[in-house]
Parts: structure tokens; C-alpha cells; sequence
């Protein structure tokens, strides 16, 4: 009976061990302009696992400039703020909604970076915000390290990977 009882205490450390830690996969599928797949973190915090962005989007790396950040900061630099002032000019007219995608360096873990690339994201977006464009229009994803603009292992690099690009979506 002692025995038996030990069995089923086994088994159900066994199980609830084997049910927290899980298996973790990085796949990483194609995406538009050639960047890849990441877990991002929303506005709620929650991990998305869908990081296309809705259909009918537009990568809007063309018609908005990236908005730089020093070193583990996510205070938006002064000199950043007229590429804001373009963003919200265009949106707060504009029907679309926005995406702002967080990013950092591939310094720090995986999951620090995708927190300061949301960390990022939220100060891009209180900004606009700041500027006059509706709180609902804007959505903030990030990719931490994921989508690296530049793959070098230099300063050069990560100061181009510190950063928040910008999706349109819905026009």
C-alpha cells in the first residue's frame, strides 16, 4: 500500500513537473522585407505569437523614420522628436491604426529585450499620444533583439537595433 502510494506521488510530480516547464521552440518563419518571426509583447503584456501585422498593413519604414534610443534607455531622445511630430501629423488625419514596434541590441536576454523593446514601444506611443493622436489608433508590439536592422556585433549595429519602427495598418 506504502508503495503504491509512492508510485502516485511520483507520477504526479512528474506530471505537474513536466506540465510548468514545457518545451520551448524557436521557429522562425519568413516575414515581409525579410525579417523573421519572435514572441512579442502587447500592450497587455501578454505573449502574441502572430507577429505579421493585420491584414492589409504597410511596413512603414519608408514613410516614417525610425525613432533611435541610447544604450538601455527608453527615454525618447530630444532630437528624435520631429520624426514624431511627422508620425502624428500623418495620423491624427489618417483612418488607419498604428503599429509601433519596439526593438533592442542583442546585448541583455532575450526576454529583457523584448521587455525594453516594449518598454520602448510604450514611451514611442505615450509621445504621439502627447502629440494628439488618439490613444486607440496606436498598438505597441516587441521584438527585442528578433528583427535586428543590423547584424553586426558593434556599437555601429546596435545603435541602429535600438529602436521603434512603425507598421500602418488599415490603409
Amino acid at each position: 500500500m506504502r508503495t503504491r502510494i509512492l508510485f502516485h506521488l511520483a507520477l504526479a510530480v512528474c506530471v505537474a513537473a513536466l506540465a510548468t516547464t514545457g518545451c520551448k521552440s524557436r521557429k522562425k518563419a519568413a516575414q515581409p522585407g525579410g525579417v523573421s518571426s519572435a514572441p512579442t509583447l502587447g500592450d497587455a503584456g501578454g505573449i502574441e505569437t502572430g507577429s505579421r501585422p493585420p491584414e492589409g498593413s504597410t511596413y512603414a519604414s519608408g514613410r516614417y523614420a525610425p525613432v533611435y534610443f541610447d544604450f538601455d534607455s527608453t527615454a525618447v531622445r530630444p532630437s528624435e522628436l520631429p520624426k514624431l511630430q511627422t508620425v502624428a501629423a500623418d495620423m491624427r488625419s489618417a483612418s488607419g491604426k498604428l503599429i509601433v514596434e519596439g526593438h533592442a541590441d542583442e546585448r541583455g536576454t532575450a526576454e529583457y529585450n523584448r521587455a525594453l523593446g516594449e518598454r520602448r514601444a510604450q514611451a514611442t506611443r505615450e509621445e504621439l499620444v502627447k502629440l494628439g493622436v488618439p490613444a486607440d489608433n496606436i498598438s505597441t508590439v516587441s521584438y527585442g533583439e528578433e528583427r535586428a536592422a543590423d547584424p553586426g556585433h558593434d556599437e555601429a549595429a546596435w545603435s541602429k537595433n535600438r529602436r521603434c519602427d512603425f507598421v500602418v495598418a488599415g490603409q
